[in-house]
């Protein structure tokens, strides 16, 4: 213990990697207690710790460089069996930033052998195939002979002005996509997803990977040594943000974040991200805020200084950057009781919300109007098809249809006309998702439940897109879950004209539905057709289920 005391003592010259007696020190102790022995060095040559461990195990300041910055130590440390630099040294150097690594040769009675450092690369550098710069070996008594003062000065204003050079080319944050692959059949349709919703909420998707897990990681998922390669690739790509398409807890969001350096987003919290993007009307951000807020209060109690990074990003239809729209200006740092008060009352203005609804509705069953909702997974072109129904071309009729996920957050009503019915009402809803959150799900239920309303549902698929059928499918199981499932409903498959042919023809007879463009008007008398059918069918049952309460009150009386 005293001579690891002494290390401390043990002063360098400035910029330089250690001294020779520094290094004949440690391959002493080395020697003695037959292990790993290294001391951390900052700038100004003083031993910070001592550790009897190797790189990986090495005691660690609370390391907090800036994006152009080293951490501004080095690591000089033995290896009691000789060899040089291992990868868990250089994964070290790299995940810690540190200004270099050097390891210590130890050979029979302690004495010091080769000297090995290596050093980190600017990112994108010409020739360099990894992420580090391994020097060539010296023997110890060369060990101070290394400037590393200027190269670390030199490596620092390359890393600031390649920082510079990329932040004046990018106006989107770039991500890293990761989707875990655990034996499903559509992983890759997933991931494609995940790309688009990224998209959709303003990122620019520089690398996607595709993780096979059989079992996952308790803490990281996809395990320490895949995060490592993630974190060198992102500082290859200048990518600030990591994406995983599974659900993350709040201790696994923290743990790859320290792990990474990165910005960790799932996809529950990607998806809560575009609807406060896209939400305009006053019922969608009160629904939005609530299901963030759910989302975000267990991870935010107790989270202490980590919620300086997590602040308000503009509202729920503002800038900011991913991860942060939506609740910024109810002040995520509220305690407990706040954030529940917060709650109560966003339930409460929905709850007159949905008692507004439920009046407009009553009015039209007043009027005997049929009720057409068109229901499908998102993006499939549910708005575009109502404007086309409708002849909403401009605004203020004009639906908005945008080629984005969730372009649409809350329904939308319009007067069409089916032949031989007559004035119809048509209302485009909140498109679907396989695996919808749950706290979004519990927000959007009484929009949802508007569908029930609906005497005819019209449900849009996309036929141009791989994966229809499952997207139709769960569509179809949220439907079951809103007791939905049996209704009257005609089936749309839509962009037609950009679909594959046999695949086409595969779900035409599989679902029995009618082919259109809504787009380029195609196939949309045939569904108006079916339409009118469908309703005739329901108006028919209705009347035959009111003769039979007539003959029945008949009896009675």
């Amino acid at each position: 213990m005293k001579a690891l005391g002494n290390l401390y003592r043990r002063r360098i010259e400035p910029g330089r990697v250690g001294s020779p007696e520094l290094a004949r020190n440690l391959a002493e102790l080395s020697n003695d207690v037959r292990r790993e022995v290294g001391v951390l060095i900052d700038r100004r040559g003083r031993v910070i710790s001592v550790s009897v461990a190797d790189a990986r195990g090495t005691e660690f300041p609370d390391l907090r460089m800036g994006e152009n910055r080293l951490s501004g130590f080095h690591l000089l440390h033995t290896h009691p069996r000789g060899g040089a630099l291992s990868k868990g040294d250089l994964s070290t150097l790299f995940l810690k930033r540190l200004d270099a690594v050097s390891a210590i040769e130890v050979r029979g009675e302690g004495q010091p052998g080769l000297v090995h450092t290596a050093h980190l690369t600017p990112p994108g550098t010409v020739g360099e195939e990894e992420d580090w710069r391994i020097l060539p070996p010296v023997p110890a008594f060369q060990i101070d002979e290394f400037d590393l003062g200027a190269q670390v000065q030199a490596l620092e204003e390359e890393i600031a002005r390649a920082a510079r050079t990329r932040v004046a080319k990018k106006d989107h944050e770039r991500a890293i996509l990761v989707q875990i692959d655990q034996g499903e059949f559509d992983a890759e349709d997933r991931l494609d997803e995940l790309a688009e919703l990224a998209r959709t909420a303003g990122a620019e998707v520089v690398h996607r990977e595709l993780v096979f897990r059989r079992n996952l990681k308790p803490g990281t998922l996809v395990g320490a040594g895949k995060l490592e390669e993630l974190t060198s690739r992102a500082y290859h790509l200048d990518a600030d943000l990591l994406i995983f398409g599974q659900e993350l807890g709040a201790a696994q969001a923290r743990e790859i974040e320290a792990a990474t350096g990165l910005k960790i987003i799932d996809r529950t919290q990607l998806i809560l991200d575009i609807f406060a993007l896209h939400a305009q009307g006053v019922e969608s951000r009160l629904q939005v805020e609530l299901a963030q807020l759910r989302y975000m209060k267990p991870r935010l109690l107790g989270a202490g200084a980590a919620l300086s990074r997590i602040g308000g990003g503009g509202g729920s239809a503002g800038g900011g950057a991913i991860g942060t729209r939506g609740p910024g200006e109810t002040k995520l740092e509220l305690d407990r009781r706040r954030i529940n008060d917060r709650l109560s009352f966003l339930e409460k203005q929905l709850e007159g919300v949905a008692q507004r609804r439920e009046e407009r509705r009553k009015g039209r069953e007043r009027n005997a109007v049929p009720v057409i909702s068109i229901v499908g997974y998102t993006n499939a072109g549910k708005s575009t098809l109502l404007n086309a129904f409708t002849h909403a071309a401009e605004e203020p009729r004009r639906v908005l249809a945008e080629n984005k996920l969730f372009a649409t957050l809350r329904p939308t009503s319009r007067q069409g006309y089916l032949e031989g019915i007559g004035p119809v009402v048509l209302t485009d809803t909140v498109g679907f998702i396989r695996d919808l959150p749950k706290d979004l799900t519990r927000a959007f239920r009484s929009t949802l439940e508007e569908i029930g309303d609906a005497d005819v549902l019209l449900h849009v698929v996309d036929a141009a897109s791989p994966g229809a059928d499952t997207r139709l499918d769960a569509v179809n199981r949220i439907l079951e879950d809103l007791g939905f499932r049996d209704m009257p409903t005609v089936v749309a498959l839509n962009k037609a004209d950009a679909a594959d042919p046999e695949a086409l023809d595969r779900e035409l007879e599989r679902t029995g539905g009618i082919a259109v463009s809504a787009l380029k008007n195609r196939g949309l008398a045939e569904l108006k057709e079916a339409l009118a059918d469908a309703v005739s069918g329901v108006q028919r049952a209705e009347l035959a289920r009111q003769e039979e309460a007539r003959a029945l009150a008949a009896q009675y009386r």
